[in-house]
């Protein structure tokens, strides 16, 4: 969606990228530094990762009331990496959410396993509904399917909501009367906005048998550094799932990329500067976030607060017959190509995260408002109002001025120009 975008771009159209949920924002300086650093580091190291960023990972779960071995962490090119391997050394059929992030039932299928779909609870993304979980797993195993893990995010993509921790205990309960080991992408885990209820692991109430992946991707925008870690149980079976994927990721990617194990270990150590970048990126996220959703419940999307990240899921439902009579459009793929084809502004329809039917959802990422060069996203970084600046100002109106236009409303008034 974003090269589509990025061609109408270089033709001179006016664009606005919604679609990809990478962050556009500057490498820190320190973690830039110790990559360049470390860029002699060139042979094989240990395949689960090298004692240093094991040991540093360690103490970031730690502090997170998730205390491991060392042993026990397993590092790898990316979360999204580990994460298949998981699959593989878990084995059987997979348990997603509905909606879900677009690559765990691709994962599933490639893995060999059926993903088999179970819905969340309204405005609680990330986490299936544990009753429905139940009444899945017994209908696919008297189906002859065989379902062993269940895969969660916490907090959510593509929602950007937090389950409640209520939910989340039930579901750990239901994971241990099932038998199911539970994969927990905590990948967005410092993303969650001043004043919402926090994100609770899965890993604090069915130790046993919860894995905890997460990754530099999403609070420091490294991308690019691909990047991630896993923490496994420290149980019988955890050890033996850790012996499994480690056999898995010796054939896979042999180790760790070395240089950007060494920044990793910086970062994860977690050092003022690191703290104080995780937390400047949250509060831009959760403002300009805040400004974009106004927009759409101004013309009357509905959409659960987000409490995390920098994603939205609206709903266009209340406005179904305007947008079937004034544009031909019945379903989330034809609004997300409404919105391209008419407006320049890429979406992505709800179908991409595995939802049925016609629902006229899409899912909206505000990571590319915060400029095009790195002296503005660090400006958008350090601002007291990101929302002054002109060019957050400008994107933000631009999806004011789509929506009232495509919901046949009168615009919202533009922010307030900076003075």
């Amino acid at each position: 969606a974003d090269e589509a975008l990025a061609r109408r771009r270089r033709a001179g159209e006016r664009v606005l990228s919604m679609a990809s949920g990478e962050i556009g924002l500057p490498v820190l300086p320190a973690l830039r530094d110790r990559l360049a650093a470390a860029a002699g580091e060139n042979a094989y190291g240990s395949v689960a990762g090298s004692p240093v960023l094991r040991n540093a990972v360690a103490g970031y779960w730690e502090r997170r009331g998730l205390a491991v071995d060392p042993g026990l962490v397993v590092a790898g090119p990316g979360s999204k990496s580990l994460l298949f391997a998981l699959l593989l050394a878990i084995g059987g059929d997979v348990i997603v959410p509905v909606p879900s992030w677009v690559s765990y039932a691709a994962q599933a299928r490639l893995a060999g396993a059926r993903p088999v779909p179970v819905p969340i609870l309204p405005g609680q993304g990330g986490v299936p509904d544990p009753d429905r979980l139940r009444e899945a797993v017994a209908d696919a195993r008297a189906a002859g399917q065989n379902p062993r893990a269940v895969v969660v995010t916490v907090p959510d993509n593509p929602t950007g909501t937090v389950a409640s921790a209520a939910t989340v205990r039930r579901l750990a309960a239901a994971a241990r009367e099932l038998d199911l080991v539970i994969v927990s992408d905590e990948i967005y885990g410092d993303l969650v906005y001043a004043g919402s209820d926090p994100a609770v692991s899965p890993a604090l109430h069915a130790p046993e048998r919860t894995v905890v992946t997460t990754g530099l991707t999403k609070n420091l925008a490294l991308g690019g550094w691909r990047t991630g870690v896993a923490r496994l149980p420290d149980s019988a079976p955890g050890r033996a799932l850790h012996t499994r994927l480690v056999a898995v990721a010796s054939q896979i990617w042999s180790s760790p990329p070395a240089p950007v194990q060494t920044a990793a270990a910086y970062a994860f150590g977690e050092p003022p500067e690191v703290v104080e970048r995780v937390a400047a990126s949250r509060r831009l996220h959760e403002k300009v976030v805040r400004a974009v959703a106004a927009r759409f419940t101004a013309v009357g999307a509905e959409l659960a607060p987000v409490a995390a990240t920098c994603y939205l899921y609206p709903d266009f439902e209340p406005l179904r017959e305007h947008l079937a009579a004034a544009h031909g459009v019945h379903d989330g793929d034809g609004l997300a190509a409404l919105f391209s084809e008419r407006y320049g502004v890429g979406v992505l329809p709800a179908s991409a995260f595995g939802e049925p039917g016609r629902p006229l959802r899409i899912r909206a990422a505000t990571s590319h408002f915060y400029g095009g060069t790195a002296e503005r996203q660090t400006e958008a970084l350090e601002a007291a109002d990101p929302l002054a600046l002109p060019w957050i100002r400008e994107s933000v109106d631009r999806v004011g001025e789509v929506l009232a236009d495509l919901a046949g409303a009168r615009a919202p008034a533009a922010l307030a120009p900076h003075p």
